[in-house]
Formats: C-alpha cells, sequence, structure tokens
C-alpha cells in the first residue's frame, strides 16, 4: 500500500542563505548597500525641493509647502506612494535644478480611500511647467483614471516656463493634454477636485475650471493673462487681486466652488468633499488572508553584484517577495531561461514571468544563456500571459534581461515569431500589469517583458537597473567599428580613447537614474521595500473592476 506525505508544499521555494555562495555574500550585499545609501540620499535632497531659503519665502506668504500640504490632506504617511521623485533630475543644470521636476505626484489614502495627488512645488521655479513637469502630471493622470481612484490637484504655479516654452506647448503629450485629461475623466466619472493655493495663470487656469470641484484659497489668483500682459495688450490697469483673486471669482465671476481663508481650511473642504462622495464599492480582485514568506527580503542584497551581476537564481529572490514562498510554477522544465507562475502577493492572487539567470541545460542537452529569451521561453511566456487574461489575474514582470538570442540557429528556430508571439501577448494583456526591474532591461527584451511602452500600471526599478538598447560595452564596440572604418589607420591608444569616451556615454544612458528622470519609470524604490510596494500596488489596482474580454488578434505559430 502506498503511503502518501500530507501537508508538504511541493511548491514551496527558496533557500537559507546560509546556503548560498558565502565567497560573494559580503561583497554584493557591500556593492548593494552603497547603491541603496546614495538613492536615499538624493531622495532626501529631492524632497528639500528649492531648498530651505525657497521654503521659508512659501511661509512667509502664509503658505505651506506641497510637501507639508500633502502630509496635511492624507490619512498617514505609512502607505504614501511617491512617484517620480527622480523626474527630471539632472535634465536641465543649465537652468538649474529641477527637484522632482517641480510637481510631486503621490498616492496615499485619504478618508480611508486612495486617491492621487498631484501638487506643484512652488519652492522650485515658481511652480512653473518644464515639459518633465507635463510629462509627470500626465502620468498621474494616467494612473488615476487607469485605476479608477479620485486625484486632488494642489494648484501653485506661475505656467509655462518660457525659456522652454516650445516643448510644453503645442504637442499632443504636451500641457493641452492635461486639460483634455480633465475633460475625459469627468465624462468617465472619475472624482477631479482642484484647490488654487497660489498662482494659476494663463493656460493653467483652464485645470481646476475643468475639474468637478474648485476651491480656491485668499491670496491665490486665477486668470488666463495677468495685470501687466493685460496692460499691454488692451491698455487696462488692474490690480492682480481685483482681476483674478479669490473674491473675484467666488463672488463675481462665480468660477470658484469654495473660498477657504487658508491651506488649511482648503485641504480640510477637499477632505469634506471626498467624504460625501458615494463610491461604488466594487474591487477586481478577491484578497485572501496571507502569511509572511519564509526568508528576509534584505537577503536580495547579497544574492547578486549589483554592479556586474553574475549568475543566480530568480527563485531565491521571488521566494522573498511572495506570500509563504509559494510559487506554482508553469510549464517548469520548458523554456528555462524564463520563469512562469502563480503566486499570491498580500493575499492577491497573480502571475509572475521572470528572467532567469542560472546557465542551464535544456531537455535536450543544449546550453541556455541565463537573462536571454530563446524561442522555447517565449512560447512558454506568450501561453503563460494569455492563461492570466483567462483567470483575471495580474502579472508581474520581473527584468533582468539580456533580450532576445540571436545568431543562425535562432533565426533558423524561428525566434523572430516566438519573441513577436510573447510581444503580442503583452500588447493586447487586458490585466493589469506591474514591472519590477532588478537588473537589465535590454533592447526587445524590455519590449517582451512590458517595459513603459508596453501599458503596465506601475514600472519599479531598483538601483541596480540598467535600461538601454544594449550594453554600454557592446553599443561602444558597435559605434567604434563604424567610426574606425572611416578613420583609416588608428593606433591602439587612440582606439582606447574613443572606446573609453563612447562606452562612458552609454553607461549613463543606462543607469537607471537616467530613465527614472526621463519618466521610464515610476519610481527606484529600495529593495528592501519590493514586497510593501507591490502589496500597495496590488491595493490601487483593485479598485478597477472593468477588465473587458481579452483578444489577441492573430498570433505566429
Amino acid at each position: 500500500m502506498i503511503k502518501w506525505e500530507i501537508g508538504m508544499n511541493n511548491d514551496t521555494i527558496g533557500s537559507s542563505i546560509k546556503n548560498w555562495n558565502q565567497k560573494k555574500l559580503d561583497l554584493n550585499f557591500k556593492s548593494f548597500n552603497q547603491l541603496t545609501k546614495k538613492m536615499v540620499e538624493e531622495k532626501e535632497k529631492i524632497y528639500e525641493g528649492g531648498g530651505l531659503i525657497a521654503v521659508q519665502k512659501q511661509h512667509d506668504k502664509k503658505r505651506l509647502t506641497a510637501r507639508e500640504r500633502i502630509d496635511y490632506l492624507i490619512d498617514d504617511n505609512n502607505n504614501q506612494l511617491e512617484l517620480g521623485s527622480y523626474a527630471g533630475f539632472n535634465m536641465y543644470n543649465e537652468y538649474g535644478s529641477t527637484p522632482a521636476g517641480g510637481v510631486i505626484a503621490s498616492i496615499a489614502k485619504i478618508n480611508n480611500r486612495q486617491c492621487m495627488i498631484v501638487a506643484n512645488d512652488a519652492t522650485v521655479k515658481a511652480g512653473a511647467y518644464f515639459e518633465i513637469t507635463v510629462k509627470k502630471t500626465l502620468r498621474a493622470q494616467k494612473i488615476a483614471l487607469e485605476n479608477n481612484i479620485p486625484i486632488i490637484y494642489l494648484v501653485d504655479s506661475a505656467g509655462a516656463f518660457l525659456p522652454l516654452q516650445d516643448q510644453v506647448f503645442p504637442d499632443e503629450t504636451h500641457f493641452g493634454r492635461i486639460f483634455y485629461n480633465n475633460a475625459r475623466m469627468s465624462a468617465l466619472g472619475i472624482t477631479q477636485i482642484a484647490i488654487v493655493m497660489g498662482p494659476c495663470v494663463a493656460g493653467g487656469a483652464y485645470l481646476p475650471v475643468m475639474c468637478d470641484k474648485y476651491i480656491i484659497v485668499e491670496g491665490a489668483s486665477m486668470f488666463l493673462a495677468g495685470p501687466a500682459l493685460v496692460k499691454a495688450a488692451i491698455g487696462q490697469n488692474i490690480d492682480l487681486e481685483t482681476l483674478g483673486g479669490a473674491k473675484t471669482h467666488s463672488a463675481i465671476s462665480g468660477t470658484t466652488d469654495y473660498h477657504e481663508p487658508n491651506d488649511i481650511s482648503a485641504l480640510d473642504r477637499a477632505k469634506k468633499i471626498l467624504k460625501n462622495i458615494n463610491y461604488k464599492k466594487t474591487f477586481f480582485l478577491e484578497r485572501r488572508k496571507f502569511l509572511e514568506p519564509k526568508y528576509p527580503i534584505v537577503d536580495c542584497l547579497s544574492l547578486f553584484d549589483p554592479i556586474k551581476p553574475d549568475q543566480y537564481d530568480i527563485k531565491e529572490i521571488i521566494a522573498r517577495i511572495v506570500d509563504e514562498s509559494i510559487f506554482c510554477e508553469f510549464k517548469k522544465n520548458y523554456g528555462k531561461t524564463l520563469l512562469c507562475g502563480t503566486s499570491c502577493i498580500g493575499g492577491y492572487t497573480i502571475g509572475i514571468v521572470a528572467n532567469q539567470r542560472l546557465i542551464q541545460k535544456n531537455e535536450l542537452g543544449q546550453l541556455e544563456m541565463g537573462g536571454v529569451i530563446y524561442s522555447d521561453s517565449a512560447d512558454k511566456a506568450a501561453r503563460f500571459i494569455m492563461n492570466c487574461n483567462q483567470d483575471r489575474i495580474p502579472i508581474l514582470f520581473i527584468h533582468d534581461v539580456n533580450g532576445f538570442m540571436v545568431g543562425k540557429d535562432a533565426e533558423w528556430g524561428g525566434i523572430a515569431k516566438d519573441g513577436a508571439k510573447m510581444v503580442n501577448a503583452v500588447s493586447n494583456s487586458v490585466v493589469p500589469k506591474i514591472s519590477l526591474i532588478i537588473g537589465g532591461s535590454y533592447g526587445a527584451g524590455n519590449y517582451a517583458m512590458s517595459g513603459r511602452a508596453y501599458g503596465s500600471r506601475f514600472v519599479f526599478a531598483w538601483p541596480s537597473a540598467k535600461i538601454a538598447v544594449m550594453g554600454g560595452h557592446q553599443s561602444a564596440s558597435t559605434l567604434l567599428q563604424i567610426k574606425l572604418a572611416k578613420m583609416g589607420d588608428v593606433d591602439e591608444e587612440t582606439k582606447n580613447k574613443m572606446y573609453n569616451e563612447i562606452k562612458a556615454k552609454y553607461d549613463e544612458q543606462e543607469n537607471c537614474k537616467y530613465g527614472a528622470a526621463r519618466l521610464w519609470v515610476d519610481e527606484i524604490i529600495n529593495p528592501v521595500d519590493t514586497r510593501k510596494i507591490l502589496i500597495n500596488s496590488l491595493n490601487i489596482i483593485n479598485n478597477q473592476n472593468n477588465i473587458p474580454c481579452p483578444n489577441f488578434g492573430i498570433l505566429q505559430v
């Protein structure tokens, strides 16, 4: 008679850090710790906004700073998710720094309901809009729209940054798109509240007027053209308060809905408005009781070298993110360079697609390089993504990918059609997707793993992340060959100098901070906060319940 083991779970993954390569643990941890410490220091500087003098000027006007306003408005800071803190990082040095792109975008609970908050930072260039400021505002609107959460605008801005006005005004992703989104979100029933707490000028004046609820604070102003421009245009002499002050718009034009004496009163008014809205309590995902992972997430800092990553088992990271370290792997022995499977994070069922970095042999005895997508792994992932859509479960993509396999065998084996199948599945996926970039995210591998262009609800990166068409060495070698072909005989010293110059440029551009500055990722996060942030993201995603039926079109077979 056969005796069966009862209570055993064969889907438990991971191992104790004591079983890892002890020689590398300390060096890996030290490298990761240095990167993380640098990130924390940079964020602390970003959080200072325009600096102490600019903050004091704001206080002298009897106004709170943008971060002080947010802190008062939200229920607590524990589950606040700030996005785009690196926006504009080192992008506008000729005009001075623009911390956080001059606008703060944060998701937090107000009256126990998650809301997106967009707050102009008047301590940074008087809250003026650079191109990255507009891009970040549009990103915040998109997140609110996709996840069906209210959005509150704390307006305190001098308008477009005029020296760069050509970068913010006429295009479809420029300033006008903000107002387009205001109209569309209102039509779709997404609550929008605007509080004008300082200047609100020119085209920016349309934002509060196009919101559902409009609050203005005493001393704030809103107008399409300021007193100087009115004088120049029509010769009329008028002071700022009479032209577009709080009293004018609350008692004469009737534009604003509420006139409040100060910042605190205005923020309290916004809380009351939200409290009186009757929201539908429908959720997309079922949430179950859960247990924490079996292993501490801090172990992840010792798993691989963040500067020059070698082989490592991605299951060790998954084991420190998912509930109870349980991972039900899909097609375990097929397409081994991509791990696919279902698990739970914070009680939410989720599909996971992750790059395996171990070098392994397939069942035919052929060696497969870690981090490379082969035909079989692309085929497997495409099928798994379609399964997740059928089952209505969100998908987490964990990136550390060099790209798709190249060469004669790969081309003859149909890597293009199999890669296209995976990209098609990612593109037409209707369930929410989250991307986590922990290492490289190169070339078409970024596309297949649901990079920024593929509609992930959130894209997070560890400080070890790198995003580029290809790595610095490959890029520099390719460009060097092109240059040398046009130059004739060149000595080795000159070649090395040219190579190092090209590589330095590409190393800078593949750094995750370069991408975060341009909002290719939503936020660079501390690896030890990964599970907490993923749970928070799933809580936000769960506000939406309107998921259409998937349609994947024509797939190459």
